[in-house]
């Protein structure tokens, strides 16, 4: 029978008192063993479950978790994370959950300095995006002592520390953009790879997508039709760029969110014919996309992973309930034909 069954009718059918029966349910105090094995049958007969958000809340139970992540000023990818941070926050504050973060600015010495701040603070679980891929590795070794529940947002890095991951499947992203850039393709094609780049695009993110695009044509072998090139430049300097870049170019892959410095470059220089794939809904890649100059973005939904990042914890730690450790978010494309402002919500 599962029926849901109260303290104080277990109490009325073993003939204890309800302060018996909670002491048994939660193994606290000394109770005759009679009394124990009767309660234990009539609770196996007929179902409890404690109701464990109510009993946090009589405790008045706080849940410290700590958010680790790149400082997100004028970065519109990082500030759309913490939206659904806050909102995720603003939902289950009621019930415990309080957040300290941590914030790094995007290089390694501030990453480290904040891991020391993060290995030294006392929490009940950890949000976490592993930007720089070796510091994020070696921090992860040193967390791992802590054994504190640990979910990782944006970039899944492999170790053997455990952990939970929502984002979306880097490696699949890239392949995907290799087969929106195959689309409806005949002739030869030349594609150019573009890396707009700081020091964090050493990450195992951009490198997986990258894998992952060229994997598309190696597995495509009837499509020998394609030839690639690279560029490399560092920042968003648009003054970096130049026409040489794109002689004879037909599609351009741009691996992170900066799609939208090609595309202006090629507007303003009145270059079209030019196919253009990249990343996340910004309001710069929008305007591009729009515009038709870009062609498609493939949304990876931060909002979405920021607030399903707390939610997991809460769950795991609140209602001690089991999770998923792996949540991929869905590969959106967008073309300007199906954007509509709500898309930047995603969820």
């Amino acid at each position: 029978m599962s029926n849901i069954i109260t303290i104080k009718k277990i109490a009325e059918l073993a003939n204890v008192s309800p302060g018996t029966v909670d002491r048994i349910i939660h193994n606290r105090g000394q109770v005759a063993q009679e009394n124990v094995d009767k309660v234990n049958a009539i609770i196996e007969e007929y179902g409890y479950k404690r109701n464990i958000l109510a009993s946090n809340l009589a405790l008045n139970k706080k849940f410290h978790f700590a958010v680790f992540l790149p400082q997100y000023e004028n970065l519109e990818y990082w500030k759309s994370q913490i939206e659904g941070i806050e909102k995720a926050a603003i939902e289950f504050g009621k019930f415990g959950i309080v957040l300290d973060y941590f914030f790094y600015d995007f290089n390694t010495a501030s990453f480290k300095e904040a891991v020391k701040k993060v290995l030294d603070f006392e929490c009940d679980g950890l949000l976490f995006a592993p930007i720089f891929y070796e510091e994020s590795v070696q921090f992860l070794k040193e967390y791992k002592r802590t054994n504190i529940p640990l979910v990782m947002i944006d970039s899944n890095i492999d170790s053997d520390t455990a952990h939970a991951y929502i984002g979306q499947h880097a490696f699949q992203s890239g392949y995907l953009a290799g087969r929106l850039i195959s689309f409806a393709v005949k002739n030869e094609r030349q594609v150019l790879v573009f890396k707009i780049t700081r020091e964090i695009e050493s990450t195992s993110v951009y490198l997986q997508r990258i894998a992952g695009f060229h994997s598309f044509f190696k597995d495509q072998e009837h499509l020998k039709n394609f030839k690639f090139s690279e560029v490399t430049i560092k920042d968003s300097g648009i003054d970096q760029l130049n026409l040489e870049m794109f002689a004879g170019v037909n599609s351009v892959f741009v691996p992170n969110s900066r799609a939208y410095i090609v595309a202006r470059f090629l507007e303003e220089n009145h270059i079209k014919g030019i196919r253009i794939i990249g990343y996340d809904l910004l309001k710069e890649n929008i305007e591009y996309l729009n515009k038709g100059v870009i062609d498609f973005l493939i949304n990876q939904r931060p909002e979405e992973q920021g607030y399903m990042g707390i939610h997991y914890l809460y769950k795991k730690l609140v209602l001690q309930e089991t999770v998923e450790d792996m949540h991929y978010i869905p590969l959106d494309v967008i073309l300007k034909e199906n954007y509509f402002p709500a898309n930047r919500r995603g969820f």
